[in-house]
């Protein structure tokens, strides 16, 4: 589905970042991923070589501070330089430092915002301009089903993640109006819903029985839930979709 496409994504060291590079390598494109540990880096790019369908398909690595302007666009400038060209650029990277609001941390408040918000802005800074050219691209950005609902103990990270469907839409508004159906970009969103991930598999049982009660569909989803997802999006299967939160979260968002 993505044969001779070139796709960026953040975050695609571990978890659900990981994953969906996989599922890009194991439907033709060219993949690279930003990150901040070369160890887990290398053991991923190693994973989406095995899964690659051709030997026309390169797999690169960046260790890149994703909050930052100057070494995002550093890093893309690079990247270009190999490439020429990027088709698809998925902002996953994202962190949490949970806590209620009355003893919440300024720095916990900015580093959550400048990880999972301020480097959309970054990344789409530095690649959009290449998509404008070409006049084609699309641009996914990972939210979560939190950025909809709120959470306790979570005000900066939902906050970040309300803050990318805000992103998302504006930006969708912008490039569309750029050119008409394949020349233009089409910038959606997914928000996850509870995933299974090392994160939650150390929940203890009653908060998971509590998460659990929260889902129509009573189980959590699987990274490949969010891996198919960004595939459909960054497929010609979406070409008529833009400004688009899709909800992966078994029914928790339901309206």
């Amino acid at each position: 589905m993505l044969h001779r496409q070139n796709a960026l994504v953040t975050g695609g060291t571990s978890g659900i970042g990981k994953e969906i590079a996989l599922e890009f390598a194991r439907n033709g494109a060219s993949v690279a991923i930003f990150g901040t540990n070369e160890e887990r880096a290398k053991k991923a790019i190693a994973e989406m070589k095995q899964e690659a369908q051709d030997s026309s398909q390169k797999f690169l690595y960046f260790i890149v501070d994703i909050s930052s302007f100057e070494k995002i666009n550093h890093a893309a400038a690079e990247l270009l330089k190999d490439w020429g060209h990027l088709d698809i650029l998925v902002n996953n990277a994202g962190i949490t430092k949970d806590g209620l609001f009355l003893r919440m941390k300024e720095e916990d408040w900015d580093r959550v915002l400048q990880v999972n918000l301020k480097s959309m802005f970054n990344t789409c800074k530095a690649f959009s301009r290449a998509m404008v050219k070409a006049r084609k691209g699309k641009i996914i950005n990972v939210s979560s089903v939190v950025g909809l609902t709120g959470n306790v103990g979570q005000v900066n990270y939902a906050a970040s993640k309300a803050g990318v469907i805000g992103f998302t839409k504006s930006l969708a508004q912008e490039f569309a109006a750029l050119g008409k159906g394949e020349g233009s970009i089409q910038v959606n969103c997914i928000a996850p819903g509870y995933i299974q991930t090392p994160m939650t598999d150390v929940l203890p049982e009653a908060v998971k029985d509590a998460v659990l009660a929260k889902i129509p569909m009573k189980t959590l989803g699987k990274p490949e839930h969010i891996a198919k997802a960004a595939l459909f999006l960054a497929s010609n299967l979406s070409d008529y979709m833009t400004g688009q939160t899709l909800a992966v979260d078994g029914g928790m968002t339901m309206i």
